[in-house]
Formats: C-alpha cells, sequence, structure tokens
C-alpha cells in the first residue's frame, strides 16, 4: 500500500526533475516553449482551449518533434454559453463608439467561438490517439465517460481548482494531480460555477487546504515568478508550482509586441480582475479594456465565450491602428517580475533560485 507521501510524488508520476509546471495560456503558448520547458525538467504545457481538434493534433505533434518528456495539454471545460441576443445586442451598442474610433464597425452579432470540451467529442478522439501524458481541465469538469476513457488511455488528469469544493468535485472524479489556482493568477479564474460567489482564495490559503484535506499532488499556481515563490509553494506542501506569467516574455510565445511591451513595462504593476474582455472573471494588466470595464454604465457583459468574441474584434480594429491597449493582455499580480529570458535559460535561472532559496531556508533553521 502506498504512503501518503508517495501518492503526493508528482516528480515520480511523470519522470520530471524540476518541480516547474508551465502555465497552459491558450494563445501564448507554443510548441517552442511547451519543449523547452519540457526538455528542462519541468512540465510543459499547450492551450488548445481555442483550438479546434484538427490544431490541437498539429501543435501536440510539433511538440513530440521537439521533445521526447512529458508535457501537457489544457482544454477549457465550461457549461456551454447560452446566447442572449437582447444582452449581445446592447454589448455591441454600448462597444460600438469605440469600434468607431478605431475606424472599424462593430460585428452586427456575436457566437461561441470556442467548443467546450465538455462536448468536444474530436478533440477527445484526438487525446485518445495522441495520448499525451498530462491532459488538464480549466472551468471544471467534463463527464465521468470522457474521464474514464482519458484514464483508461493512460492519460495523467490535471484539474484547476479555486476552492475546497471544486477540488473535493474533482477528487471524487477521478483526477490524478489537482491545481490551486489562487486569485493572484493572471488569466481566467478557473471556478467551475461563474455564478457561485468566490471566496478569492489567495494561492498560499488554497495550496495548504488542499494539501491538507487531499491525497493527492497538489500543484500552486498564482503569482509565482520565481525560485523563491517556488519553494514557498513546496514549504506549503505543493508538489510543484505552475508559472504562467513568468514565461509570458519568453520569445517562444506567441504574444504581440505591445503585450510584451506592457509585461516589461510600468503597466505590470497594476493588474485587475475584469469579465469585460471575454465574459468571465479573468486577471489582465490594467489597460484600455478593463478601463471600459469599471465602468458603472456598462450594460450586462456576455456570456463567456460570447462576449471574447466582441473582444477580439476590438483588439483586432485598435491594434490594426497601432493601439495595444484593448487586448487580453493577462498577467498575475507579480507580473512586475516578468523576465525575457528563453525559455530554457528561464528554466535554469528559476532552479539556481530555487536552491538559494532552500539553502538559506536551511541556515535558518540551523
Amino acid at each position: 500500500m502506498s504512503t501518503r507521501s508517495e501518492n503526493r510524488s508528482l516528480l515520480k508520476m511523470l519522470s520530471i526533475s524540476k518541480p516547474i509546471v508551465q502555465a497552459p495560456m491558450a494563445g501564448v503558448s507554443t510548441p517552442a516553449l511547451a519543449a523547452a520547458v519540457s526538455n528542462a525538467g519541468g512540465l510543459g504545457s499547450l492551450g488548445v482551449g481555442a483550438m479546434k481538434a484538427d490544431a490541437a493534433r498539429k501543435v501536440i505533434r510539433e511538440t513530440r518533434a521537439l521533445t521526447r518528456a512529458p508535457f501537457n495539454v489544457n482544454v477549457f471545460t465550461h457549461e456551454p454559453a447560452v446566447g442572449n441576443a437582447a444582452v449581445e445586442k446592447a454589448w455591441l451598442n454600448w462597444l460600438a463608439p469605440h469600434f468607431g474610433k478605431h475606424g472599424a464597425n462593430a460585428p452586427e452579432t456575436l457566437s461561441e467561438i470556442y467548443t467546450s470540451f465538455v462536448e468536444d467529442q474530436a478533440m477527445l478522439e484526438v487525446f485518445l490517439e495522441e495520448k499525451p501524458a498530462v491532459v488538464s481541465f480549466h472551468f471544471g469538469l467534463p463527464s465521468q465517460e470522457i474521464i474514464n476513457a482519458l484514464k483508461g488511455a493512460g492519460i495523467t488528469l490535471f484539474s484547476s481548482a479555486t476552492n475546497l469544493q471544486e477540488a473535493a468535485a474533482a477528487v471524487d472524479a477521478g483526477v490524478d494531480v489537482l491545481v490551486a489556482q489562487g486569485v493572484e493568477a493572471g488569466g481566467h479564474r478557473g471556478m467551475f460555477d461563474p455564478d457561485v460567489f468566490d471566496e478569492g482564495l489567495g494561492t498560499f490559503a488554497l495550496t495548504r487546504l488542499l494539501v491538507r484535506k487531499f491525497d493527492l499532488p497538489v500543484v500552486a499556481a498564482g503569482g509565482i515568478m520565481d525560485g523563491a515563490g517556488i519553494a514557498a509553494a513546496l514549504a506549503l506542501g505543493a508538489q510543484a508550482a505552475q508559472l504562467g506569467t513568468a514565461f509570458v516574455a519568453s520569445p517562444e510565445t506567441a504574444i504581440d509586441d505591445g503585450y510584451r511591451a506592457a509585461l516589461l513595462g510600468e503597466q505590470a504593476q497594476h493588474t485587475i480582475l475584469t469579465s469585460a474582455i471575454s465574459g468571465r472573471p479573468a486577471r489582465s494588466m490594467m489597460n484600455r479594456f478593463t478601463e471600459l470595464g469599471r465602468d458603472a454604465s456598462a450594460p450586462a457583459t456576455p456570456e463567456y465565450p460570447i462576449a471574447y468574441d466582441a473582444g477580439k474584434a476590438l483588439h483586432a480594429a485598435a491594434k490594426g491602428k497601432g493601439e495595444f491597449g484593448f487586448g487580453a493582455q493577462w498577467a498575475g499580480q507579480a507580473a512586475a517580475l516578468a523576465r525575457s529570458l528563453p525559455a530554457a535559460e528561464l528554466m535554469a535561472v528559476l532552479d539556481a533560485e530555487l536552491k538559494e532559496a532552500i539553502r538559506g531556508l536551511q541556515q535558518y533553521g540551523g
């Protein structure tokens, strides 16, 4: 019978040497980034939630061509959106002047631009055929039938959780690893139900709660940017730390020049949770779009990802005129610590910082 510590041995489970998971970051992560992290001993990740099945297969195969090490493939598992023509029209009318300022017209209608994995049979078939080492869920869980099929294919399953109730549901469903997503994290909050009150648990509190409650490996996520942060997560009992914003400025990512400049400038000192860009709460650097979200006169935001259709269109219109401030510039609360380093070099720096932090703790403890 395995011991509690053996059950939590994530490094043994995945045959990785460093307790570093690169966050998936749909639209930002690339095969080059994921492979570089995995080749350096961590767990690289691909975010395919915004892709069709054929595109996901392509990036999985491209990553495999660059690394023999395991990597993670992340999907969105939200409840499919329910359209509301009146809400969507009001939202578009409200955004119309901002489109006009950039020489464009607002779309006439909006659509659900992403298919949730909970109903994407084609994506499931890709995973069962390609068998990535890890598949991770964000925004909830797929059906038990899907979970059983993935586990039957030998795939390790991660699920994000923002509170104890979500973690318990993931454990009961048979997920192998819990990702404790604190409110500090950049990008979308992983709440299973965005209409339920969000306690806003921080990474440290949530990590410790999950470690004490559940006999599964826990990965701490949110606001971790350097080796000292990784050491702190490990001290709380996490088996690894997940870093997203720390890798965004790496040259292997797919971000545009405006996003990169914001992350490496003063703007990175200010982040905010907003639903205006996509329809679900997500942490972004403060920019023109997040300011729209703070406008008390704003109408109700359409559901995710329908609102994202408008958000992406407005960003494209503004970007065409040289204005990058309407982009989804996702970033965690410690974004100002970002470094523009190639992923392999950043992994080496993080590892050195982690070892230094551990030595410091050992010296403190005598």
